[in-house]
């Protein structure tokens, strides 16, 4: 496939998750926006899964740490094929699959249990350093929210996986400089992150979180690290794609309406 493809991926994925969240009258669309092209490469063409075979024992496993952004991992899931597309309407509703934040195992390829921030993470620490020592030649892939690296735990985690050299680890940064509360510097600034993960003995690695040949090197190079584990920087747009969202922190976790929803479908190319 060449980057049109993926593209086009992602922005399938960004419509269903403007649908869903407008279904569901309830959600986090910003932050679900900015990472629709990362999960776009990671399930389209980086990481090795089968949706056919979805607990296969060397799979590759992606841990959403920042779980508020669920829609974007269940649009990307049901695009790839591991459930059926129509369940995404079912988001937030009364005994559905698609709960607010992930459920381990109430969803296939949904892996952790995530939404307290930081936690899911350090789940991925660990699932590297089981993997190294079984011998599992499967990688481990987390996406971080910027905010979230405000959480002690997410340091914590980061020590414990320099220490034990986990190069079958990669996080990914959604680095979008926003929040529930407004800019990551005004609320508790974090920068600069790239230090400190080199600091913590991590791999750092910068590129755009929104152009997909920029994406592929990163997680090549990732791949490619030796006895330390990566993190990928991506630089994004919260709201990505969507006019009246981009770049604005009043949609971290609020549902547009109706003629909203519409226009921001229409601006992704998508039908209603």
């Amino acid at each position: 496939m060449d980057y049109r493809t993926y593209e086009d991926i992602a922005q399938r994925i960004r419509v269903d998750v403007i649908k869903e969240v407008f279904g569901a009258n309830s959600g986090h669309p910003g932050g679900s926006l900015s990472s629709a092209d990362i999960v776009t490469a990671l399930y389209f063409k980086v990481m090795n899964v089968d949706p056919e075979d979805p607990l296969r024992p060397d799979r590759d496993k992606l841990i959403f740490s920042k779980g508020h952004a669920a829609p974007v991992q269940y649009a990307a899931l049901a695009e790839r094929g591991f459930f059926p597309k129509e369940e995404l309407g079912t988001l937030r509703k009364l005994g559905t699959r698609l709960q607010g934040h992930p459920k381990m195992g109430a969803l296939p390829g949904i892996e952790m249990s995530t939404g307290s921030l930081g936690q899911g993470f350090s789940a991925a620490v660990g699932m590297a350093l089981a993997n190294k020592l079984d011998g599992n030649p499967g990688r481990i892939y987390a996406i971080l929210g910027d905010g979230e690296l405000q959480e002690g735990i997410i340091w914590e985690a980061a020590m414990a996986a320099g220490h034990y050299g986990l190069d079958g680890l990669c996080a990914i940064v959604d680095w979008n400089g926003l929040q529930i509360d407004g800019k990551n510097d005004d609320v508790m600034k974090v920068r600069p992150i790239d230090e400190k993960f080199r600091s913590f003995g991590f791999n750092v690695i910068m590129c755009d979180g929104h152009n997909f040949e920029s994406l592929f090197k990163a997680f090549d190079e990732a791949k490619e690290a030796k006895g330390r584990p990566s993190v990928i920087i991506a630089s994004t747009h919260k709201g990505q794609g969507v006019s009246f969202m981009a770049d604005n922190p009043g949609w971290h976790g609020k549902a547009p309406d109706e003629e909203q929803a519409k226009q921001a479908v229409r601006e992704l190319g998508g039908e209603w």
